[in-house]
């Protein structure tokens, strides 16, 4: 490869970056990969202690086949880590039939053959009685696939797989511009100017400010965690409330997953049909505001009685969103010498090693096993 420094590049190593360099590395690509910051920072949008897996997805109908795939791959990374990634802690959805989270859910079930369990009312309160004030036509859709992932350890993992397979890795490295050019592309940082065959971008908040053009905004999203008052300390362990998604109303949806692994009742809200908070991931502090949590907080005391009403810690996320809420896989225009991936929308983390295959293939023009024309970035 005279004139270059490698076959291609990865420009942001959170889950999707890291997933694609381990893919490309353990098909023998010569690959190096970047970050301003060390693998599983929490900067980004890819940590905060667990993050949801279902194969129930509700957003688009073509998500499942890649989620079905991401576990998978899920299980072959954590079996190549040696350390447990995946909890199969199973997953509940809550909410009227025929609204968004369980009736979405449900559809889902049926069009894609996923086992599921239907709990009505009456079951929903008598098996998770934690959940408080349900109305009386809130079922709960039991799906056993769903669990929760461990988001920096996992994208430690990919990376050191990575680079133990050849992979150079640089870290502390911020990228300043990628500049396309005949044969490839310029990759330049403050230390260094890396020439590639291709370019792929997964620079999760950053992806706009490297990729202009792109229908991509960032936003900013509290996580939150709670602990139990005195005297309430059962039943908020994980097999007690395991990861849920409840339908409130306002249009609202409160989400977590129960105390694990060290950590305390995890929980957040969101605001569906309302604008989010923009945030400039290169100017912006991220510093807790009261407003992060006090209205999660103000809910809790009806929702799910028992949980002090203050936060025991808040963390603030970012994610990048697009204008229909689905990803933005693939090459612009056709170019040959970039792939983009970005545009999480808050609900792209489970699918991270499905994505980094898919970003793999289409590096190596390979005919992709999941059908992803849907998150064309030339569908805008």
């Amino acid at each position: 490869m005279a004139g270059w420094d490698a076959e291609v590049a990865v420009v942001g190593l959170g889950a999707w970056g890291a997933s694609a360099l381990w893919q490309l590395t353990a098909r023998g690509v010569e690959a190096v990969g970047l970050d301003r910051h060390e693998p599983g920072h929490p900067f980004g949008s890819s940590h905060g202690g667990s993050r949801m897996f279902r194969v129930t997805c509700l957003e688009h109908p073509h998500l499942v086949p890649l989620a079905r795939r991401s576990l998978e791959l899920w299980h072959q990374l954590e079996q190549a880590h040696g350390q447990q990634l995946f909890v199969p802690a199973g997953g509940l959805l809550i909410g009227p039939e025929d609204g968004l989270i369980a009736g979405g859910t449900l559809r889902a079930a049926r069009v894609h053959g996923i086992e599921v369990e239907t709990l009505t009312p009456a079951r929903l309160r008598e098996r998770y009685p934690r959940q408080a004030a349900l109305p009386a036509d809130h079922i709960g859709v039991w799906e056993p696939s769903a669990g929760i992932l461990r988001p920096e350890e996992s994208v430690r993992a990919a990376v050191g797989l990575a680079r133990a397979a050849g992979a150079r890795v640089h870290t502390g490295t911020r990228v300043d511009a990628i500049e396309l050019v005949p044969g490839g592309a310029l990759v330049r940082t403050a230390q260094t100017e890396l020439r590639v065959r291709q370019v792929v971008v997964a620079a999760g908040a950053w992806l706009g400010s490297l990729v202009p053009g792109l229908p991509v905004e960032t936003y900013r999203m509290p996580i939150t965690w709670f602990r139990p008052r005195p005297g309430h300390e059962d039943g908020f362990g994980l097999a007690d409330l395991p990861v849920f998604m409840r339908e409130i109303e306002g249009g609202r949806v409160l989400w977590g997953n129960g105390a694990e692994n060290g950590h305390d009742v995890k929980l957040g809200l969101e605001e569906h049909g309302r604008v989010p908070t923009p945030l400039d991931p290169l100017t912006d502090d991220r510093a807790v505001l009261p407003e992060d949590w006090t209205e999660l907080g103000s809910l809790l005391p009806q929702k799910l009685p028992g949980l002090a009403d203050v936060p025991s810690k808040v963390a603030v996320c970012m994610y990048a969103k697009t204008p229909d809420g689905q990803f933005v896989i693939g090459r612009p225009g056709g170019d040959s010498r970039l792939v983009v991936a970005g545009g999480c929308n808050a609900h792209g983390f489970k699918h991270a090693t499905g994505i980094g295959e898919l970003l793999a293939d289409l590096v190596q023009h390979k005919l992709a096993a999941i059908d992803a024309g849907f998150l064309s970035p030339d569908r805008f």
